[in-house]
């Protein structure tokens, strides 16, 4: 029912240290994708989709917070759930990726693992999905925009190709969560998105992130100095 990307990318911080971010975007033809499929925080990125176990997803990052190697947690959960062949299961950590599609899963379906990312979809038009969706994220990396943007962006391009496939269905969402290990002042809004129920998911989340962004800047404009005064009196 659905296709999704997860990314991690190195980047250098406003300190100039070495940072790491992790993304996961997500679009299906079916209300609120974004409550149920992706997952993320300072340790990785994760997607469950296929016949949605939210506790794939949940459990996926909170073994990755405790250390695992994103391809041991993943296994791990999929050896203990019996509907692992109904399962899609994607996801980057610290220094790996993970993919995994069940042989039960409903065509067109498969996944793609690359150098930071992965891709997954099923019900989908055909293979040019997720292979549209890798390409525009590969062609992407060395853009100085925002990561939820740029994931956008590779929904769009899967989107373009035909997507999932029931056109019958006409609410669709799409969503797009980014988590980083660097502590900012004020946390970018653009990074937690979702949009729950339209007929056009990609666009609507692209305006919705260009709404963040704007909001974001302004945020940062009139109270980056006073969140700054709080960190440092502990507040």
């Amino acid at each position: 029912m659905t296709f999704s990307i997860c990314v991690r990318e190195q980047y250098e911080g406003e300190d100039g240290a070495e940072q790491t971010r992790y993304g996961v975007a997500v679009t299906t033809r079916l209300a609120a994708v974004g409550t149920l499929c992706p997952f993320a925080n300072e340790h990785g990125a994760v997607a469950t989709q296929s016949f949605v176990n939210v506790d794939l997803g949940r459990k996926g990052i909170e073994y990755l917070a405790d250390g695992l190697a994103v391809e041991d947690a993943l296994e791990a959960l999929l050896h203990a759930d019996d509907g692992s062949p109904q399962r899609q299961l994607h996801g980057v950590g610290g220094d790996g990726e993970f993919a995994f599609s069940g042989d039960e899963c409903k065509p067109w379906y498969g996944d793609i693992t690359g150098e930071n990312f992965t891709v997954a979809g099923n019900l989908l038009t055909g293979e040019s999905v997720i292979e549209a969706t890798a390409e525009a994220y590969r062609e992407s990396r060395e853009e100085d925009r925002p990561l939820a943007e740029r994931l956008a962006d590779a929904l769009a391009a899967g989107h373009a190709e035909g997507g999932d496939k029931r056109e019958e269905l006409r609410v669709q969402s799409a969503a797009v969560l980014v988590e980083r290990t660097e502590a900012l002042p004020i946390t970018p809004s653009y990074d937690n998105l979702r949009v729950d129920a339209t007929e056009t998911p990609i666009e609507d989340l692209h305006e919705t992130i260009d709404l963040a962004a704007e909001s974001y800047r302004q945020s940062l404009d009139r109270y980056e100095e006073d969140y700054a005064e709080d960190d440092e009196s502990g507040m």
